[in-house]
């Protein structure tokens, strides 16, 4: 059922709240039905980010939305047609380029080092956990999922590793100081190199981990494993062949890969490559998220095989809501940084249908093991 409470103080229920899942959609502002008719998807969440509508539980409302995402078609209509354009105009020049993903990637991650440690554990990790047990700590899962990346690379005391995407250094940190393994990690972020390059010096790690400021089409050397840590919904469609052709030439014969990434169901790719959506507009600029099947066409002119697939989807919806209890639980901290009301409905509402979209398998979250076979 959906109750929808209207400027006036008026309401209207619609469904039956004794057969299914209630949720409840607060309009502040008549903007916002105009707002949504005229940009649908996109429209709902810039009218919430502009404080036109909320919701006192606003995952159970995406989540009501997600499951008749068909029957609301949000984005039909004749009447989008122009702000779609626009839209889809504004992505198309945000390719991911070596200079445009530099761009687009410190479009999100240069926000700062201090907001991302409010709501990150202490392992500075952002990508999806996996959680062994209910009561597992976010950190430790984030370990956990360390772990279980570094067993499918095949990852051990000496072991040469390229890590691209290497963020604030976690996984190198962890695979050098657990396993004695010895890390290359790329990453294109200057914030995110230069607190990772301080956490390694500080942990005394110089010897086993190299961070560098480096894109991953320039990777060099060869490598007895690579790791790519939710990195490839970055890299764009154009670039898939490029991106796996790196590995394939950087990874030694007999070698491994393991790969986490935010996958979409092959019958929703396509309509995702062709559209654009609120997240990729105004959290991740020319991001991208492929489907199994886009992977394993990108493969077909290297020397890779696929030998295991692991869907963590349902951990991914448990951190997304982690995080979020811990971004909403500082939101005074989000403002002494600088940042506006504005930007925090922003990144409470990412986080939300985030955590929706995997919480409904609407996305999944895919770890991928990958060998380069012995000659």
């Amino acid at each position: 059922a959906l109750t929808v409470r209207l400027p006036d103080g008026s309401e209207r229920t619609f469904g039956d709240a004794a057969t299914g899942p209630a949720a409840t959609l607060t309009v502040h502002d008549d903007a916002a039905f105009t707002r949504i008719l005229r940009h649908g998807e996109i429209g709902v969440g810039e009218a919430y980010t502009d404080g036109l509508w909320s919701s006192p539980d606003l995952v159970a409302l995406l989540s009501a939305a997600a499951r008749n995402r068909a029957a609301l078609s949000l984005n039909g209509g004749w009447w989008t047609r122009p702000s779609r354009a626009l839209n889809r105009v504004t992505h198309l020049r945000r390719r991911n380029t070596p200079a445009g993903s530099r761009a687009n990637i410190e479009a999100h991650y240069d926000l700062g080092n201090d907001f991302y440690a409010l709501f990150l554990d202490e392992t500075m990790t952002y990508s999806s956990a996996v959680f062994a047990a209910p009561d597992q700590s976010l950190a430790d899962a984030q370990r956990e999922k360390y772990a279980r990346i570094a067993a499918l690379a095949g990852i051990r005391p000496g072991t040469r590793v390229l890590e691209i995407g290497g963020g604030w250094g976690g996984f190198a940190i962890w695979a050098a100081s657990t396993l004695g393994a010895r890390v290359t990690s790329l990453t294109i972020s200057p914030a995110q190199h230069a607190l990772a390059t301080e956490r390694v010096r500080a942990l005394g790690l110089g010897a086993l981990v190299d961070v560098r400021l480096c894109d991953y089409r320039e990777a060099t050397g060869e490598y007895d494993a690579v790791v790519s840590i939710e990195m490839l919904e970055a890299v764009g469609a154009e670039y898939y062949e490029t991106y796996f052709g790196v590995i394939d030439r950087v990874l030694a014969p007999g070698g491994r890969a393991a790969i986490q990434v935010i996958t979409v169901p092959d019958r929703a790719y396509d309509a995702q490559r062709r559209g654009v959506n609120w997240i990729q507009k105004h959290i991740f600029p020319g991001g991208l998220l492929p489907s199994l099947a886009t992977i394993e066409a990108a493969l077909a002119d290297t020397n890779l095989l696929i030998t295991r697939v692991d869907d963590i989807g349902p951990d991914y919806a448990r951190t997304l809501a982690q995080w979020r209890s811990r971004f909403l639980a500082r939101r005074e901290e989000t403002r002494a940084l600088g940042l506006d009301d504005r930007f925090v409905r922003t990144w409470e509402y990412y986080l939300a249908i985030s955590e929706v979209g995997f919480a409904t398998r609407a996305t999944q979250d895919l770890q991928i093991a990958i060998e380069h076979p012995a000659s």
